[in-house]
Parts: C-alpha cells; structure tokens; sequence
C-alpha cells in the first residue's frame, strides 16, 4: 500500500514535470534561515524527548509535512536538472 509520501510524491508529478531548469535549481538551493533551522531543531529534539506541548507538536508535525514537500520538490527538479544538457 502506497504511503502517503508515495501519494505526495505522484500528486507533485506535473509540478516537476513544469520546471524550467533555472527554476530547478533555485529550488534546489532553498534552504531554511538559521532561525527557523534552530527552531526546527528544538521541537525535533524535544519531540524525541516527548517534551512538546500539544501546540508545539501541531507546530512541529506542520514543519516535518512542508519540509517533506520542499524535498520531494528538490528531488524532482533535481530530475529536472538530470535531464537538461549542460550549457
């Protein structure tokens, strides 16, 4: 049975497919302020210690989802990319 990482990943198919290679790349190279990198790491820590509020694991459960959009967004234009002949 599919997960629903594996349905994401399908419900994004046409998202990558409309990559233009420069869009690929500035996709690829998205990443997180130190900020918001440094809250994200707080809640996984207190997540692994079972010390999240109930608002800080909706919080938290919120950032794991889009941060497992944006990486199937990079794996697709990194497909893109594969497939683009270098200039």
């Amino acid at each position: 049975m599919p997960t629903s990482t594996d349905l994401l990943d399908r419900l994004l198919d046409p998202v990558g497919r409309a990559l233009s290679p420069e869009a690929a790349r500035r996709l690829i190279a998205l990443r997180a302020d130190a900020d918001a990198q440094a809250k994200m790491d707080d809640l996984a820590d207190r997540a692994n210690e079972g010390l999240l509020t109930p608002d800080e694991r909706a919080e938290y459960e919120s950032l794991v989802a889009a941060t497992t959009l944006i990486a199937i967004l990079q794996a697709k234009a990194r497909t893109v990319l594969s497939h683009t002949p270098a200039v």
